[in-house]
């Protein structure tokens, strides 16, 4: 600063300067006098992120070092630390770091200064969305979710927290033991005089005659699932742990049921066992009820539904996907995610720094948990790889084999409608979205699994660009030799249009085969029996087969009867809370014999059950043989 003729200020340098309390203030502060007030300084108060729940340690873990789990107001589950959940849990929005501090010090058995909890909560809590950050107004965070791969979407809520728990209070009596045995009792009762002295299929068969009463097995079958979903919220209640809500949501692309059961984890592993189970258990009570309602009515629909009920539970069973069995595998081994330990199991078999890596977080695992994992793992991928190479060999058999049933199925429906058949109709709408289901779910699946694909290599070969370059030519030279062998006719061809099983669900479709294509025979002077009638002996002329009324005897063929052929079932895809639905039922007919004028024989129902779809909303099966 320097002085004028008058004394005054001539500001050349406006930098800081040290001020009163450290502070930096400038030339033109000093000269104005503009200085700015110390005091103390408003200490730091953490606030939890809206909608966070924290649910105490991770009972019958197969970690070796003990887990928290804490729910965000999202939905989204993350897995804390002792040290990390002892911070959480002591914010509440009045304490500050200091306070917090001396709290965690206290339970945690070691000195934690309030710059290790001001450093656990920007570094930690706050990238998991736990915290809200400093600064912030509001507690709504947008924190990182898990984008797993075959996980619910579009979650809504059909019953809230309120009502589930007074109706799960209710049934919770269903959990008993001794309740328990008697059910089991019960069914093993059922399923002998079922399967083995009445015969399961023929009340499916009865019910397949008539669309009607099809759509009354459809609503029993959906009544099914809700009562599922509500043994998985007794069985939670039962427990000691308190359920959630339960919705539905769209899994891949089929409508499917779920409970919020989060809080089970702080109970123990019989108890997480017992809730997983408590959806088919209950499957088996509703099948109970619908054969005490056949004991009092006589319909054949209600044993339909017990029949189909088993379905379900198989299905519920599998462990591939994330239905029940899969989460009864998943706590038997103490680990919540299975689907997480798939990538670093198989890193773990490579040599190198991402091996050690990876045999570094499988190593957090307990032995036991660690050899249900790695077997789980080393099942699924090959199973996974397999049916993917499967799918892509016949891909063009797959597509050309739905678009010619999807089109004939839209143009059957349509024309039930046109005439009138509502029934038929709305059956045929059902075979309609089962067709559809599975071709939107394979269509969105590829989808999803390339472009996790794709950004995993760009990652993996992020500035190697050899290995990215041989990575190009490999996928490249996969797709053409696929290509070729496509185009080339190397692939198995589409299937050739046969009747539909299920006639019912496909209104206006053709029951009747195609017409066979008789071999040609070398010797053109031999005789052809597969296409010549046979002649009665004793004919007076040898024209007198030419007047229908004249002929004798039935006509031979070499090619089988319609109906000395059974229809074979047909497997489809697993949906989470499914119940498998057969889709319909062969049909014979008889052929009117050549020549002779007779009408068609009616048709007939033949004994052969036929495929398992889902119906935890609209089934996801293809309802034509052709569609496989």
């Amino acid at each position: 600063m320097t002085l004028l003729g008058d004394n005054a200020a001539a500001l050349y340098d406006t930098g800081p300067v040290p001020g009163p309390g450290g502070i930096p203030v400038t030339y033109e502060q000093v000269a104005t006098g503009d200085l700015p007030v110390v005091g103390p300084e408003k200490p730091l108060v953490p606030r939890l992120s809206a909608g966070l729940q924290l649910h105490g340690e991770y009972q019958g873990s197969g970690f070796t070092e003990p887990r928290y789990i804490a729910r965000r107001g999202d939905g989204q589950v993350v897995q804390l630390t002792r040290l990390l959940h002892l911070v959480a849990s002591s914010i509440d929005g009045g304490r500050d770091l200091e306070t917090i501090a001396h709290r965690v010090s206290a339970r945690f058995g070691r000195e934690v200064s309030a710059d290790n909890i001001r450093y656990l909560i920007e570094n930690k809590l706050e990238p998991l969305g736990v915290t809200v950050p400093e600064g912030q107004e509001d507690d709504q965070v947008s924190a990182p979710r898990s984008d797993l791969l075959l996980a619910l979407k579009g979650h809504r809520v059909l019953f809230n927290e309120r009502r589930v728990a007074k109706i799960a209070r209710a049934l919770a009596w269903l959990h008993r033991p001794v309740v328990v045995a008697a059910v089991l009792a019960g069914i093993a009762v059922l399923d002998v005089w079922l399967f083995v002295f009445f015969g399961a299929i023929t009340p499916v068969l009865q019910v397949l005659d008539q669309p009607v009463l099809l759509l009354v097995v459809f609503v029993l079958t959906v009544a099914s699932l809700v009562f599922h979903e509500f043994g998985h919220a007794s069985a939670c209640r039962y427990g000691g742990a308190r359920p959630g809500c339960i919705g539905c949501g769209l899994f891949l692309i089929w409508p499917s049921m779920y409970t919020d059961v989060t809080d089970v984890y702080r109970i123990g592993r019989g108890g997480r066992l017992r809730t997983d189970l408590g959806g088919v258990y209950f499957n088996v009570v509703f099948m109970l009820a619908m054969a005490g309602a056949y004991a009092l009515s006589g319909q054949a629909f209600f044993l339909a539904a017990v029949y189909l009920g088993h379905f379900e539970i198989l299905e519920q069973l599998m462990p591939a996907v994330r239905l029940d069995g899969y989460y009864i595998l998943g706590d038997l081994a103490g680990v919540p995610d299975l689907y997480g330990k798939i990538k670093p199991i198989l890193l773990g078999l490579v040599p190198g720094a991402a091996g050690r890596r990876a045999r570094a977080e499988v190593a957090a695992l307990k032995k036991s948990a660690r050899a249900i994992v790695a077997t789980w793992v080393l099942t699924m991928v090959p199973l996974i790889i397999g049916e993917l190479g499967y799918a892509l060999w016949n891909l063009p058999r797959i597509t050309t084999t739905m678009i010619r049933s999807l089109a004939e199925q839209l143009l059957g429906t349509g024309g039930a409608f046109a005439h009138g058949q509502i029934a038929a109709g709305l059956m045929g709408v059902v075979g309609c979205v089962m067709l559809l289901c599975p071709m939107a779910g394979v269509v969105y699946l590829s989808v999803k699994l390339g472009g996790r694909l794709w950004r995993g290599g760009a990652k993996a070969t992020a500035g190697r660009p050899r290995l990215r370059l041989a990575l190009c030519v490999l996928v490249l030279a996969g797709l053409g030799g696929l290509s070729y062998a496509w185009v080339s006719g190397l692939t198995p061809r589409p299937l050739p249009k046969q009747p539909p099983i299920a006639p019912i669900l496909q209104p206006g479709v053709s029951t009747s085969p195609p017409p066979a294509r008789h071999a040609t025979h070398p010797d053109r002077h031999s005789a052809t029996p597969s296409a010549t009638a046979a002649v009665p002996s004793g004919t007076a002329s040898p024209n007198a087969s030419a007047d229908p009324s004249a002929t004798a005897g039935p006509s031979t063929s070499a090619s089988p009867h319609p109906s000395d052929s059974k229809a074979s079932p047909r497997g489809t895809a697993g949906r989470p809370s499914g119940s498998p639905v057969p889709s319909g039922q062969p049909t014979t007919s008889a052929s009117a014999v050549p020549g002779s004028g007779s009408p068609s024989a009616p048709s007939s129902p033949a004994d052969s059950p036929s495929a398992p779809v889902s119906s935890s909303a609209p089934p996801a099966g293809s309802p034509s043989p052709t569609a496989s």
